[in-house]
């Protein structure tokens, strides 16, 4: 079975708290045996397809209804399990996946202009998780940012704080739904108001940094 689901988390544009899939990675993540993927853009969607395709086993791949930047050039090659290093930095690591990499990546440019040096990590593949590379940010950077569309529960960022929290013990913040639904309203605006823009990665990654 492979299940690649579109319209996901908060994005979706003025259908409402009823179309919003804001659990879905909990879910999917708690069933044995399946593979779950957030590509970051359309390239790696296309790959990730690919590999689902030709993988056994059963897959979720998660994708949003809004156009996203690319952030990975034509003969970008995806690989199940692995994580991608964007950007290099060794003050800070946010850990990204789906739509939020781009903003990632974004945070990090205005980051970099204030003078702090901050690695971006994408994770397309929620489940089987890279816990090497994270293991390897936690230790060269001494703080984690993780960001996702999604609750705080049972996502990226419970994923990555249990790797954390066993491997290697280190300060975290967190940019995400939190506990709540969200209102009917554009893209844009929900995102801007539930915390999950460039802004919201940035003033996360300062307090960690501060906090180090």
């Amino acid at each position: 079975v492979k299940i690649v689901a579109t319209h996901s988390g908060i994005s979706v544009g003025e259908d409402g708290t009823s179309h919003h899939a804001i659990e879905d990675l909990a879910l999917y993540c708690s069933l044995p045996g399946f593979t779950v993927v957030v590509p970051a853009d359309a390239i790696e969607t296309a790959e990730a397809v690919k590999v689902a395709a030709a993988t056994y086993g059963p897959f979720y791949i998660r994708l949003n209804r809004p156009k996203t930047p690319l952030v990975y050039p034509e003969g970008y090659h995806f690989t199940l399990g692995k994580a991608v290093t964007m950007r290099q930095g060794e003050d800070a690591t946010v850990i990204a996946m789906g739509i939020m990499v781009a903003r990632a990546l974004e945070a990090s440019d205005i980051l970099a202009r204030q003078g702090i040096d901050c690695r971006v990590i994408n994770m397309p593949t929620l489940k089987p998780l890279d816990e090497e590379v994270i293991v390897r940010a936690a230790s060269e950077t001494g703080a984690i940012v993780v960001a996702e569309e999604h609750l705080a529960q049972g996502g990226l960022g419970s994923r990555v704080a249990q790797v954390v929290a066993r491997e290697k013990p280190i300060l975290m913040e967190f940019v995400n739904l939190k506990d709540s639904y969200a209102l009917s309203g554009k893209a844009d605006e929900l995102l801007q108001r539930y915390g999950l823009t460039a802004k919201d990665i940035e003033v996360a990654v300062k307090s960690a940094v501060k906090r180090k």
